[in-house]
């Protein structure tokens, strides 16, 4: 019989998506394929430590529960060391045992774990990761750099206005009305998850929201209201694609918050596969798969899009570590384009294992340092 992959599942983190990084990483681990892979739970809490668990099931509390899933208590702190000969370890700062790891599944959503520095910190000490790299993860995270990069590349974006906290005075309601009409959205720039999102329909709300969105980034996004449906596309891969069939969210409300999303039942009507013609659904697949390559993602990526009625599509943004929950529409979109999650987790591990690979074969000494040099004379 051959050995197990191990896989560290890397969940939590210090960002304000934690407790849906928690449910990701639960339903990830569930549907893992035991008999090919071992999974080792490496959690990260929110004031920023590293723990391992060593039961697979006894990792959270509350765990049915998406308004107080937690983590448990665990004894054994984690640090990443590298041996001489490149092998990836975990090693446990409370005993001498080391446990030796292949991949690591970040299954982190937010700021400190989908914005590229997770990503570089396990580049660093040479560790196969699932998903983007740097570049690709740290601009999908922000969506005024990731909309000036789509803008570039001639996919339509909605309008939008971006402002840094240092120029906090020198914006008003009418400057941002007369450039995007009205109602508009206020979000911040780096943040997931609908948090911080407010729908702006007068001057009375623009200074409490605009404070509101300020609480979560130093830099926030105004953006156009968009009338269409909203439309979601799963992606796979690092050179070949694939694309899944598109999915719908039917928002019950004015748009889909982050409560909705996770701690709300009945808050939206989730369609997978959407009901669309073919033309429409070759076109969101085309766009999908254009915008993952402009960013440059890899492993993963859920494109969101909205589709006007008069078939226009305007993209609204891409995430390189979408949500994994039992309602998230990335694996829902993959089951009815009949790739159930076991296969989908199977595919980003050996993408994982693919690029390391791959990457090991570029140099990292420049080829004249071992030329000889020529003589003018």
């Amino acid at each position: 019989m051959s050995k197990k992959i191990r896989v560290g599942v890397l969940f939590g983190g210090k960002s304000a998506e934690h407790e849906v990084s928690l449910l990701s990483a639960k339903n990830v681990i569930e549907s893992i394929d035991s008999e090919k892979y071992e999974v080792i739970p490496i959690s990260i809490s929110k004031s920023g430590e590293w723990f391992l668990h060593d039961n697979v099931k006894q990792y959270l509390l509350n765990a049915d529960d998406p308004t107080r899933i937690c983590l448990s208590a665990a004894e054994e702190t984690v640090t990443l060391v590298t041996r001489d000969s490149g092998n990836p370890l975990v090693s446990l700062s409370t005993r001498s045992l080391d446990h030796a790891l292949d991949v690591i599944f970040p299954v982190l959503h937010g700021t400190y774990g989908e914005d590229g520095t997770m990503q570089g910190l396990l580049k660093l000490a040479n560790i196969p990761f699932v998903g983007s790299g740097v570049l690709a993860s740290a601009v999908g995270m922000d969506k005024d750099v990731m909309k000036r990069l789509l803008r570039d590349a001639k996919i339509v974006t909605a309008k939008f206005l971006s402002l840094s906290i240092h120029l906090r005075n020198s914006i008003s309601y009418e400057k941002v009305a007369t450039e995007l009409g009205t109602p508009f959205f206020v979000k911040p720039s780096n943040q997931g998850s609908s948090i911080g999102i407010s729908k702006i329909k007068n001057k009375q709300e623009f200074e409490s929201k605009l404070n509101f969105a300020f609480q979560f980034d130093r830099k926030i996004l105004f953006e156009e209201c968009i009338v269409g449906r909203e439309i979601e596309c799963s992606v796979l891969g690092n050179t070949e694609l694939m694309v899944s069939l598109p999915g719908e969210i039917i928002p019950k409300h004015e748009f889909h918050s982050y409560e909705e999303k996770y701690f709300k039942d009945g808050g939206a009507v989730f369609e997978a596969p959407a009901c669309l013609s073919q033309a429409d659904i070759k076109a969101i697949q085309a766009v999908s798969m254009q915008a993952y390559e402009v960013l440059g993602c890899e492993g993963m990526a859920r494109v969101d899009m909205f589709l006007k009625e008069d078939g226009t599509i305007v993209l609204n943004e891409v995430n390189t570590i979408p949500g994994f929950t039992k309602t998230s529409m990335y694996p829902k979109m993959w089951e009815a384009s009949g790739v159930p999650l076991p296969q989908v987790l199977d595919r980003l591990i050996e993408l994982a294992l693919e690029r390391h690979t791959a990457e090991k074969n570029i140099k990292t000494t420049a080829m004249w340092a071992n030329e000889p040099v020529a003589n003018d004379q």
